[in-house]
C-alpha cells in the first residue's frame, strides 16, 4: 500500500522525465483523493487504496502520453472558481485572470462603478453595464466578469456550438446570468446591439510557431481557439475594423495578446480610434500580456 507523498514522488520523476510539468502530479491526486493542495500536503502520510492509485497511475500516464491533465478531470480552475472543460475550448490560463482584473479594475476607474469580491444584491438605481466576451470558449472571463461585477449585463458570443454548451453549463452550475450567442465574432451585433465594455482572448498563436507548440496543446486542444492566422492578427484585425458598428459613445476594449504583439495590436487600435487612451500591460511573468483602449 502505497502513501500519497510516495505516489506524487513517482509521478513527478516520471513526468519530469516525460518532458511534463511535474505539479500535474498534484493535481491527478488531489482529483483522485478529493483535496486540494493544501490538504494533500497536511496528509503526505495517507495511505491510498488500490482503486486510487490505479486511478492515479492512469492519470498519469495518459498526461505523459500528451493527454491535458484538465481534460482528463474535466475542470481547471480559474478565478478560484471550477470550470468544466472538454475538447470543444481552450483550457482556462493563469494569464487570462490578470485580463479580467484588468477589466475589473478599469470599469471601476473609467465607469465609476463600486463593486465587491461576493455577490451581492444590486439596487435597481445603480448603473447597469453592457459587456461582451468574445470567443467564450468556457465562459471564464464572460462568467467571472458577471460574478465579480454584477452591475455587469454580460453577453458570450462563439462561433462553436460544443463551445456555447460548455460555457452554458458552466455559467448554470456557477450561478451567472448570461446571456448566450452563436456567431463570429461581433458580427451578431451589428446594427442590433451596442456595448460599453468589449473583452476577448482570441486565438493569437502565429500558424508558424505550430511546430514549437508542445503535443499537449497542439493535438489536444481546439486549433480554432488557438491559431489566429499566419501572424497571430487576423482576428484581431477582423474585431477592431467592427469595433465601431458594436460600440457605445464611451467604451472600455480589452485583449489578451500573445507575446511581442501589444505594439502590433495597440497600432491597429490607433489606427481605427486615434484619440483613444491605449495601454500595453505585461502579465506577473512581465510578458506583454494584454492591451486596453479607452475610446471616448
Amino acid at each position: 500500500m502505497k502513501q500519497v507523498y510516495e505516489a506524487l514522488q513517482w509521478a513527478s520523476s516520471f513526468l519530469k522525465k516525460h518532458g511534463r510539468e511535474e505539479n500535474v502530479a498534484y493535481i491527478a491526486m488531489g482529483y483522485v483523493m478529493g483535496m486540494d493542495r493544501a490538504q494533500l500536503l497536511a496528509h503526505l502520510r495517507k495511505e491510498i487504496s488500490s482503486d486510487e492509485w490505479r486511478s492515479f497511475k492512469n492519470l498519469i500516464l495518459k498526461h505523459a502520453n500528451g493527454e491535458p491533465i484538465q481534460y482528463l478531470i474535466g475542470y481547471e480552475v480559474f478565478y478560484g472558481r471550477k470550470f468544466l472543460v472538454n475538447p470543444n475550448v481552450l483550457i482556462p490560463r493563469p494569464e487570462t485572470e490578470e485580463l479580467v482584473y484588468g477589466i475589473l479594475e478599469r470599469v471601476k476607474k473609467r465607469f465609476n462603478v463600486a463593486y465587491k469580491k461576493e455577490h451581492v444584491e444590486v439596487e435597481e438605481s445603480r448603473p447597469y453595464l453592457d459587456c461582451v466576451d468574445i470567443g467564450t470558449g468556457s465562459g471564464a472571463i464572460a462568467i467571472t466578469l458577471k460574478l465579480e461585477m454584477p452591475e455587469l449585463q454580460v453577453t458570450a458570443t462563439d462561433i462553436s456550438k460544443g463551445a456555447l454548451t460548455v460555457a452554458w453549463d458552466n455559467a448554470k452550475r456557477l450561478g451567472a446570468e448570461i446571456h448566450f450567442v452563436e456567431g463570429d465574432l461581433l458580427t451578431p451585433f451589428i446594427g442590433k446591439k451596442r456595448f460599453d465594455v468589449i473583452v476577448s482572448n482570441p486565438p493569437y498563436i502565429p500558424l508558424t510557431d505550430r511546430k514549437d507548440l508542445s503535443e499537449v496543446v497542439k493535438d489536444h486542444e481546439p486549433a480554432s481557439a488557438l491559431f489566429g492566422g499566419l501572424d497571430g492578427l487576423e482576428l484581431y484585425r477582423k474585431m477592431i475594423r467592427q469595433l465601431p458598428k458594436v460600440m457605445k459613445q464611451q467604451a472600455l476594449i480589452g485583449f489578451e495578446i500573445g507575446v511581442g504583439q501589444g505594439n502590433d495590436v495597440a497600432n491597429l487600435l490607433k489606427e481605427q480610434f486615434p484619440l483613444a487612451d491605449i495601454e500595453v500591460v505585461q502579465d506577473i511573468n512581465g510578458k506583454e500580456r494584454m492591451v486596453f483602449a479607452f475610446v471616448e
